[in-house]
C-alpha cells in the first residue's frame, strides 16, 4: 500500500486527464505530475486516493528528448504541460481525447485525432484573477496560493503590465476586491476590466483605475447585492473576426460584455469558427449554447438564411440579441435555457444544430430533446473529453454515428484541449 510522502521510482506510461501522467507502482496506479510518457522519474505521493496514489515528480532518471526547461512555477496558472515540447503536447492532447472516447464513450478510435496549434505565448484574451490584500495573481494548480501571471506566459505583455499597474493602483483599496475579469478583443485595442467588491473597498477611489491603468472599461459587483456599476468607459469589448476565406473575406462583428463568456484564444478563433461552419450543410441552423454568437452570428455573416440562436445566460443573451439584431429576419432569439426551447419548440425542418456546452456537457434532457428533433447532423464543440465522450455515446445509443474528430489547443501548455465532434443520423 502506497502511503503519503513516499518516494517512488516510476516509469511514466501515458497520458491521463488534469495534466498528470500514468503511472504504476506494484499494480497500483500513480498519475504524476511533471513527466511524460516514456519517462523514468523518482515521484514524491503528496495523497493516497481510493486505488490511486497522487504524485509530483522530483528527479527525471531518465528523459524524454521531448523534455524542455519548464517555468520556475509549473502549477501556476495551469501551466503543467509547459515542460513537454509544443508538438509532444499536440499529441499527448490527442491521445487524451482518444483515451477518453474509448474509455468513457466505448468508441474506439483507431488513432488519436489531429489537434491544430496555436503561438504559445500572449494567447489568452479573457482571464479571472484572483485579489488578496491588493495582490493580483492566478491560484497555483491545486492551492489557494497567489502566483504571479506574468511567468506563465498566457497574457500579452502589455495586458500583464496593466495588470501591474491595477496591483500597484490598489493599495489599500484592494483588500475590498475579490476577483478581477480581464477581457480583450484580439488585437488588445479594447481591455475591459470587472472587479467582485467583498468588503469596504472605496468604489468610487476605482474608478480612476481604468484612467491610471489603460482600461477602455471598468465595472464592479459586490456579492451582497444585485447589480452592477459602470465606473468608466465601456463594459464591452468588440470585434471583427473574418469567417470565411473568401475574396472579399467574410467579416462579423461581435460585441460582448466583459462578464460574457467567449472563446479565450486569440490565434485560433478565426480558424475554429471557420472549421465549424465549414461542417455545416446548405439550410437551416439551430445554435444551443450560443453565447454571444460566435457560431450562428458568423454563420448568418457567411450567408445562412435561417438560424436560431438560444441562450438562457442574460449577460451573453443581452449581448447575442445586439449582434444577432443587423441580420433582421434571418436570425430566430430564443432567450431561454436549452432544455426549455427544446420542450417548447421545433426546429426547422432539416436543420443543423451546433452544440457548444458548458464543461459539464449536455444534460440528459437536452440530448433527448435535440434527438427528437433529429438533425441530420450535429456539430458539437467541446471543452471537456470526458463530459464530450459521455454525451458522444448518447447520441450515437440515439441514432448517430460519428463522422469526424478534430482538437484545436485553445490553452498550449495546459491539460485543457477543445474538440469539435461531426455526429450524422444514422
Amino acid at each position: 500500500m502506497i502511503e503519503p510522502n513516499a518516494l517512488l521510482t516510476l516509469e511514466v506510461d501515458k497520458p491521463a486527464a488534469g495534466g498528470r501522467m500514468l503511472a504504476r507502482h506494484d499494480g497500483q496506479v500513480v498519475l504524476v505530475w511533471g513527466a511524460i510518457p516514456g519517462e523514468r522519474v523518482r515521484a514524491r505521493v503528496e495523497r493516497v486516493g481510493k486505488g490511486v496514489a497522487y504524485a509530483e515528480t522530483l528527479d527525471v532518471l531518465s528523459a524524454s528528448r521531448d523534455r524542455r526547461v519548464a517555468p520556475p512555477d509549473w502549477r501556476c496558472g495551469g501551466n503543467v504541460y509547459a515542460h513537454v515540447e509544443y508538438e509532444r503536447q499536440r499529441r499527448l492532447k490527442g491521445e487524451i481525447v482518444q483515451d477518453a472516447l474509448g474509455r468513457i464513450g466505448r468508441i474506439p478510435l483507431p488513432a488519436p485525432p489531429e489537434v491544430v496549434g496555436s503561438p504559445e505565448a500572449g494567447y489568452r484574451m479573457r482571464a479571472r484573477l484572483h485579489v488578496n490584500n491588493g495582490r493580483v495573481g492566478f491560484f497555483r494548480e491545486g492551492t489557494h496560493e497567489l502566483c504571479d501571471p506574468v511567468q506563465t506566459g498566457q497574457l500579452l505583455p502589455e495586458t500583464c503590465a496593466v495588470l501591474q499597474r491595477i496591483e500597484s493602483h490598489l493599495g489599500a483599496e484592494g483588500r475590498g476586491i475579490a476577483m478581477l475579469e480581464i477581457a480583450e478583443n484580439v488585437p488588445a485595442t479594447d481591455r475591459v476590466c470587472h472587479v467582485e467588491i467583498d468588503g469596504n473597498a472605496n468604489v468610487d477611489a476605482l474608478a480612476s483605475l481604468s484612467i491610471e491603468t489603460g482600461l477602455t472599461g471598468l465595472t464592479a459587483a459586490r456579492v451582497d447585492r444585485a447589480g452592477v456599476e459602470h465606473l468608466a468607459g465601456l463594459s464591452t469589448v468588440t470585434d471583427v473576426l473574418y469567417v470565411s476565406e473568401e475574396t472579399p473575406p467574410v467579416a462579423v462583428r461581435l460585441r460582448r460584455d466583459v462578464r460574457a463568456f467567449f472563446q479565450g484564444n486569440r490565434y485560433l478563433l478565426e480558424r475554429l469558427v471557420r472549421h465549424v461552419l465549414g461542417l455545416l450543410p446548405p439550410g437551416p441552423v439551430v445554435d444551443l449554447y450560443a453565447g454571444v454568437g460566435l457560431f450562428g452570428v458568423s454563420a448568418l455573416a457567411a450567408g445562412a438564411s435561417d438560424v436560431t440562436l438560444v441562450e438562457g445566460e442574460p449577460v451573453s443573451g443581452t449581448d447575442l440579441q445586439n449582434n444577432a439584431e443587423p441580420f433582421g429576419p434571418r436570425a430566430h432569439v430564443r432567450r431561454a435555457s436549452v432544455e426549455a426551447y427544446l420542450r417548447s419548440a421545433h426546429a426547422p425542418s432539416h436543420a443543423a444544430f451546433v452544440v457548444d456546452p458548458p464543461r459539464t456537457g449536455m444534460s440528459r434532457d437536452a440530448i433527448s430533446g435535440v434527438i427528437a428533433q433529429t438533425p441530420p447532423r450535429i456539430v458539437y464543440v467541446s471543452c471537456d473529453v470526458a463530459t464530450l465522450a459521455r454525451d458522444v455515446r448518447a447520441f450515437i445509443d440515439g441514432g448517430y454515428e460519428l463522422e469526424g474528430l478534430t482538437g484545436f489547443d485553445l490553452f498550449p501548455n495546459t491539460a485543457h484541449v477543445e474538440t469539435v465532434a461531426v455526429l450524422r443520423h444514422s
